[in-house]
């Protein structure tokens, strides 16, 4: 029997991000694997369960728990069925094992620690598209995880417009 894989994708609820998730499903994960979602809050978050978790991050939330109107709130995560539909297929057509993780702080920094913290056997990540400018200035979250990252990272790029090609 295959080794299950631990398989991290980061979501802050963008087009991009949940392309990465949907990416994932489709692509990485099998029977028996693990996907968990992470989600960064920023540093100036302030919601209940902060306090309790800022330094570990939240505990390992079971998809379950995802679907509660009381996490949502105790998190400070928008409730959105379009990530909830993507995990339940994740769950219930795929077989695997879903839960999410909350950490506060700079995802670039946070994103690389959870692939220790997990041990994530990958992680799949959306990409901005910023544009070279605001990436310069802004710094790449993507760029960041995939060179600092001691797992494989797979960036998922969202679908451009034929406006941003010329």
């Amino acid at each position: 029997m295959a080794k299950a894989h631990i398989v991290g994708v980061a979501m802050d609820f963008s087009p991009t991000s949940k392309l990465a998730l949907r990416w994932a499903v489709d692509n990485l994960i099998n029977k028996n694997d693990q996907i968990i979602m992470i989600n960064v809050q920023p540093p100036s978050a302030d919601h209940t369960r902060k306090e309790l978790f800022e330094d570990t991050g939240s505990p390992l939330v079971p998809l379950e728990e995802l679907r509660e109107i009381n996490f949502t709130k105790q998190y400070g995560i928008a409730k959105d069925p379009e990530v909830i539909d993507i995990l339940e297929t994740a769950s219930k057509i795929k077989g695997a094992k879903v839960v999410a993780k909350v950490y506060w702080g700079d995802p670039r920094e946070k994103l690389c620690n959870a692939v220790e913290d997990l041990h994530l056997d990958s992680l799949v990540i959306g990409s901005r598209g910023l544009g070279t400018i605001k990436s310069v200035l802004l710094g790449s979250v993507s760029k960041h995880v995939v060179t600092n990252a001691s797992c494989p990272v797979t960036v998922v790029k969202g679908m451009q417009s034929s406006k941003s090609r010329h």
